[in-house]
């Protein structure tokens, strides 16, 4: 299974790494159309090539896996139920979606084709938080002459009288001049919220506007004064151990579980049994939590963004919901909920407020088969343009979609590179 993953990888990666190959909106001259369609023309020669070197029978497999859903890929491979509902929780990551939901074998494939150190399906810890990435990267810049300004609100773009981007105006009424604008935010915050109205085709709104932009997502950070014990491990020490360092999977022992948490939410219900991933980066990472005391990552699924038996307004709504996660726990680590210090949790709503994510969806937008690749975000705008001349979007929205691995802003840079070198010239 893992074999199949990895050469399918292979070839999705020829698709990640490349910006769509989209038609040239707006008056570009005949030159420049004419190097796009040869431009174009290599990538699906390349593609093609991909494609026979893979063989009918693999590339059957792979529309099969594409197509699928997960539940099906997944009872294909294997028999033993645990097994199964581990891998799936992969494939509706961060969505309102089920196991059985055609196109999740996809979702699945984006979930597993990562990589550290050249290793396949691997995922790591960042000593000293997420947050050390964007330092990292924020260091790199400011190296190579960057100048990085944070805590300034974006309240709306600047359109100069012939309709090209002109910087962005900031909450305190600061305007920041620019004739290149890339927006990170989502496709709806930008283009709904940023944008001025009554500038963008009505048609392109209207897409923007409808995109899938729901999840069933709650995240909730916990400090511990201990680590849980798993009763089936049958240790007692209080040490960290092998059972601490990966993904943790509580509460799903079977995909039907998994689709009948689903179900429950679809219908406003937040999950009786949620889906919880639990991980426990302070067993690796000494610099986040002091000596004998821990921090603790649950990633829970299905919350509605509007429930129908209450509200994540109402604190003693949200404290339910969370001792139900905390109580969950507590059946297979006995004495969990004891060791909690304190916590944070970011529900649906919470996610949108505080982080801009529309609808709470941490991929910017569904990743269904129907918002990937040319039509990301949204059709015949999928190569981080945008309408708006000197406006370009890079962020999770874009091609290839979500998750931690900076493919739609090297993309999405190389365009903007692509269109200053046409400008000069």
């Amino acid at each position: 299974f893992e074999d199949q993953l990895d050469k399918f990888s292979q070839f999705v990666d020829l698709l990640f790494d490349s910006s769509p190959p989209e038609l040239l909106q707006g008056s570009s001259s005949y030159s420049h159309q004419f190097k796009n369609k040869i431009r174009n023309s290599a990538f699906w020669a390349h593609c093609l090539r991909r494609a026979i070197s893979l063989g009918q029978k693999d590339l059957v497999e792979f529309v099969d896996l594409l197509l699928s859903p997960a539940s099906k890929v997944l009872n294909k491979w294997f028999e033993t139920d645990v097994l199964k509902a581990t891998l799936a929780t992969d494939a509706v990551i961060g969505t309102m979606s089920s196991v059985h939901t055609p196109g999740s074998g996809y979702v699945l494939l984006h979930h597993v084709m990562g990589e550290t150190d050249g290793n396949p399906g691997i995922w790591s810890y960042v000593e000293g938080g997420m947050g050390s990435v964007s330092m990292a990267i924020g260091s790199a810049a400011r190296e190579a002459g960057a100048h990085i300004v944070t805590r300034a609100e974006v309240s709306q773009l600047m359109i100069n009288d012939s309709g090209r981007v002109n910087g962005v105006q900031l909450a305190d009424g600061a305007q920041v001049h620019s004739s290149i604008v890339l927006s990170n935010a989502t496709p709806y915050k930008t283009f709904m919220d940023l944008v001025p109205g009554n500038i963008l085709p009505d048609d392109f709104i209207l897409s923007i506007k409808h995109s899938d932009y729901s999840s069933g997502t709650t995240k909730i950070n916990l400090a511990v004064d201990k680590l849980p014990q798993f009763q089936c491990c049958k240790l007692s020490h209080p040490d960290p151990g092998p059972q601490h360092v990966g993904t943790i999977h509580i509460g799903s022992e079977s995909m039907e579980e998994i689709h009948s948490a689903c179900q429950e939410a679809v219908n406003g219900l937040p999950s009786r049994r949620p889906i919880i991933e639990m991980t426990i980066p302070s067993v690796l990472d000494k610099t986040i939590s002091p000596p004998g005391n821990h921090v603790i990552n649950l990633f829970i699924q299905y919350t509605p963004y509007k429930p129908s038996d209450g509200s994540w307004m109402d604190p003693a709504y949200r404290d339910s919901f969370a001792n139900r996660c905390f109580s969950l726990i507590d059946e297979y680590a006995p004495g969990f909920s004891s060791s909690i210090i304190g916590y944070d949790m970011l529900t649906p709503p919470d996610l949108e407020r505080e982080i801009g994510l529309t609808g709470g969806n941490i991929f910017h937008g569904a990743m269904g088969l129907d918002s990937l690749f040319l039509m990301r975000p949204v059709k015949g705008w999928s190569n981080y343009r945008t309408p708006l001349q000197g406006l370009y979007m890079c962020g999770s929205g874009t091609h290839p979609g979500g998750g931690v691995m900076g493919a739609p802003g090297r993309n999405a840079a190389g365009i903007v590179l692509q269109d200053l070198k046409k400008s000069l010239n």
